[in-house]
């Protein structure tokens, strides 16, 4: 089946610069994608040209195998089909929640946009708030209309821009599981642009990292976490520091932790100084290891405590441990590796 959204190595500009460049990726029919980096990295210019806002100077856009943007050809905006939900949300103070979800119907008749109204009020959750109007809801209530209003005329796809940006933490990650849990149950096809890796990794089944206009790596949440493919990636997504170390084989390097083993192979000479990146899972207590380190650090999180460890050389690391595993700044603790995955670069 071919692909629902086909970017192929697109360039924008803006004023001049390039925001924009040889970016190619794909989404497929049911999917939600995210373009996850830090700010000025070219993400929501991408999903403005997605949506016909912005031209291209090279590549092309395709929806359903039908190029929509080409350099100097621009289908207008309102015939691609497309949903958006916007960051301030973009609701019509002036209207009522039932106006502003209907506003888009203008091919059917009261009764159809009052039946469509209610069914997405139900999906929402917020059946009975028809005639309030968005400054008698919470910022989560509007967030719920605004997506409500974007999939009233069942668009092809779904755009969202930084949409939980204006929320707090808490209100953050249950509305984005409530948003992918609806998105999923109707099928909707959706694209996400967001600086918030774990509001990326929650919503998306696959993920853009973006920097300087380019994707580094596109790819599963799961892989961009424990195989990210660069070192912008590596650095970028979650926490974890690099160890030096030494390739005895291809899958096993020598760090001053000990051996770490995995299942990718690498191409550089036996010897080669690397550096290893170890996240703070790949390292867990263990009482009676021989490998002792100082703690140095500590951040309390609730069921886990994030502490930051030195080890005899001077090098530093970072280890979740359950939170009543509790000890103090300055005590040695035994800490032992349970990295499953070898992540190495060469020594810069």
């Amino acid at each position: 089946m071919p692909a629902l959204l086909d970017i192929k190595n697109i360039e924008c500009h803006y004023q001049g610069q390039t925001i924009i460049r040889e970016l190619s990726f794909h989404i497929n029919q049911g999917d939600i994608a995210c373009l996850l980096g830090p700010s000025g990295c070219g993400k929501t210019t991408a999903l403005r040209a997605i949506a016909g806002f912005e031209p291209i100077k090279s590549g092309s856009i395709s929806l359903r195998s039908e190029k929509v943007s080409t350099p100097g050809s621009m289908l207008a905006p309102e015939k691609r089909k497309l949903g958006m939900v916007f960051q301030d949300y973009a609701l019509f103070p002036h209207l009522s929640v039932y106006d502003n979800i209907t506003f888009g119907l203008r091919q059917m008749g009261k009764q159809e946009k009052q039946q469509r109204a209610d069914e997405l009020l139900e999906l929402v959750s917020l059946e009975g708030f028809g005639k309030r109007y968005p400054h008698e809801l919470s910022g989560g209530q509007q967030q719920r209309i605004a997506l409500a209003r974007a999939i009233a005329n069942k668009p092809d796809l779904l755009l969202l821009d930084e949409p939980f940006s204006n929320l707090d933490i808490d209100l953050r990650e249950k509305l984005g599981l409530e948003i992918r849990s609806i998105l999923k149950t109707q099928g909707i096809t959706a694209l996400l642009v967001t600086h918030d890796q774990q509001e990326a990794f929650a919503l998306g089944d696959m993920v853009g990292v973006m920097n300087e206009g380019r994707i580094f790596q596109w790819d599963t949440p799961f892989n961009l976490y424990h195989e990210p493919s660069n070192r912008f990636v590596a650095n970028f997504i979650g926490q974890g520091i690099f160890l030096k170390g030494t390739l005895l084989a291809p899958n096993l390097v020598r760090t001053d932790i000990g051996e770490i083993q995995g299942d990718r192979a690498y191409p550089w000479p036996i010897r080669s100084n690397v550096e290893v990146l170890i996240r703070p899972d790949d390292i867990i207590p263990e009482a009676t290891s021989k490998l002792r380190a100082e703690v140095v650090d500590k951040a309390f999180k609730g069921a886990e405590i994030m502490y930051t460890l030195k080890l005899s050389n001077g090098s530093r690391v970072l280890s979740l441990f359950p939170s009543h595993f509790h000890h103090n700044i300055g005590e040695q603790v035994g800490i032992s590796i349970a990295a499953d995955h070898l992540v190495a670069f060469p020594t810069e």
